[in-house]
């Protein structure tokens, strides 16, 4: 834990939840445009990807449907895919974002960034519904500041697919994040996979 907060401090300068207008602008990956090598990589071994199963019912295909839930609290990892386009380019395999994220019975979620400062606001907010029979779909909203002047300096846009494990205490799928300057202009965009697994009352770090 401690190598990775080093490497986000000294490459990023945060953790699914990018590249900002400005060099101190970091919303829910950190400011990708300073990235430089070596990165820190997921391991494959971490990165299981789940495919729902045929619906038993129509019932269970309808958002609210019985089955494993998507509620309770995740660690969650966020790693970059198809970015090598990206200014910097970002390999495939490295960890953009890391940290806890909550999803609640009502539908809503939060999210605390382990790669972002708290002076930039690493808490954002997000709502969810449910698309399949073990698959998810979160809509979730951050905004970055600036830590030396508190200005507000981007809002960020994050969307994510998930499928859960048939067991219910893992989940995976995709990610973007799309960034915009505070006048609601496009300015980043960045994709790739997301893994959570499930933290429960006997859960230990790391």
């Amino acid at each position: 834990m401690r190598a990775i907060y080093r490497l986000i401090t000294t490459t990023l300068g945060f953790g699914m939840c990018l590249a900002m207008l400005t060099a101190q602008a970091r919303a829910g990956c950190g400011d990708m445009r300073n990235w430089q090598g070596p990165f820190e990589f997921a391991q494959p071994a971490t990165l299981p990807l789940f495919t729902a199963k045929a619906q038993p019912s129509a019932e269970a295909g309808q958002r609210g449907s019985s089955g494993p839930s998507i509620v309770g609290l995740w660690k969650v990892q966020f790693v970059s895919q198809g970015n090598a386009n990206h200014n910097p380019s970002i390999p495939d395999g490295a960890i953009v974002d890391f940290g806890y994220s909550a999803w609640h019975s009502d539908g809503t979620e939060i999210m605390n960034s382990g790669g972002r400062a708290p002076a930039t606001e690493n808490f954002c907010l997000g709502v969810w519904g449910q698309t399949g029979y073990l698959t998810f779909e979160l809509n979730h909203f951050a905004l970055s500041y600036d830590a030396t002047t508190g200005a507000l300096n981007g809002n960020v846009n994050i969307r994510e697919q998930v499928t859960l494990s048939p067991s219910g205490d893992m989940f995976s799928g995709t990610f973007t994040i799309d960034v915009y300057d505070p006048q609601g202009n496009k300015a980043d965009h960045i994709a790739g996979t997301i893994t959570g697994k499930r933290l429960t009352v006997d859960s230990t770090l790391p």
